[in-house]
């Protein structure tokens, strides 16, 4: 298959039946077991490869890890997007290289965030250049456009709608809106937006995948939550082996993980 009949593929995942259900990544073998779980598109989250490299979330200093990550994760038997934070860089002709690279490795799409380290949101008009280069250099990448509004407590609904409408004609093939659980605005959105679908972040105890389709949103992600579940779940049953309770049951064997690396080994 060629890489535009891949992103045609993950496009049209976007578009018909069920919402996207995209789980997020944070190495090789989460996604190999996603992969393996019959999981069509895989993301990455870039809380866990930031916090697998022991650096912090957000502050642009993974760019490398991300890339390493993608070129394996794209030969994987899944389509593959890419969390790039920022861009992980201030000139639109540094993100757009980073771009092409992951194109090059096989990557279907890319979230591309508006929110900085510094807790603000960027520049509207910066942010539409970062956008408008990504597509210009790479026509067929699927660019999920990441709106802070909600996440930064930062203009609402009436923000948020500004930075969709900017967005979209800046060429973005989707909007991501993390920290929306409100019904109405997730509707509104939906019903305003005229083409590009709506990405939603599950959120625990909150809206349900159920309920986020009937609501027309077509990506629902997991963002860090398998990471996080993760962590919870090794030191979990760290404690079960020291108050010598029962580990608990359906955990891979080992035999189960070595068969994912030579399944979906990255082969170098």
């Amino acid at each position: 298959m060629t890489y535009a009949q891949r992103a045609d593929q993950f496009r049209a995942l976007h578009r018909t039946g069920a919402p996207l259900l995209l789980p997020n990544a944070w190495d090789h073998a989460s996604a190999a077991a996603l992969a393996h779980g019959g999981f069509p598109a895989i993301g990455t989250t870039s809380l866990g490869v930031a916090a697998a490299a022991g650096k912090a979330d957000a502050m642009g200093g993974t760019r490398e890890e991300t890339l390493h990550l993608a070129r394996g994760l794209a030969r994987l038997p899944a389509l593959i997007t890419v969390d790039i934070e920022g861009g992980f860089g201030e000139r639109p002709q540094e993100v757009a290289a980073l771009a092409a690279e992951l194109v090059g490795a096989g990557v279907v799409g890319v979230n591309i965030e508006d929110g900085r380290p510094d807790g603000t949101l960027a520049d509207t008009a910066s942010q539409c250049e970062l956008i408008r280069a990504v597509k210009e250099t790479a026509p067929d990448l699927f660019v999920n456009a990441r709106t802070d509004t909600y996440w930064l407590h930062a203009g609402g609904q009436g923000e948020t709608e500004r930075r969709a409408d900017a967005y979209r004609q800046a060429g973005a093939d989707g909007l991501f809106v993390p920290g929306l659980q409100d019904e109405k605005v997730i509707a509104g959105l939906v019903a305003g937006m005229a083409g590009p679908p709506l990405n939603i972040l599950f959120a625990s105890g909150a809206l349900t995948y159920r309920r986020l389709a009937e609501l027309g949103v077509r990506r629902v992600s997991s963002g860090s939550l398998l990471f996080r579940a993760a962590l919870h779940g090794a030191v979990e049953a760290a404690r079960s082996i020291a108050e010598g309770l029962a580990v608990p049951d359906g955990m891979p064997s080992y035999a189960d993980a070595q068969a994912l690396s030579a399944a979906y080994g990255k082969g170098d």
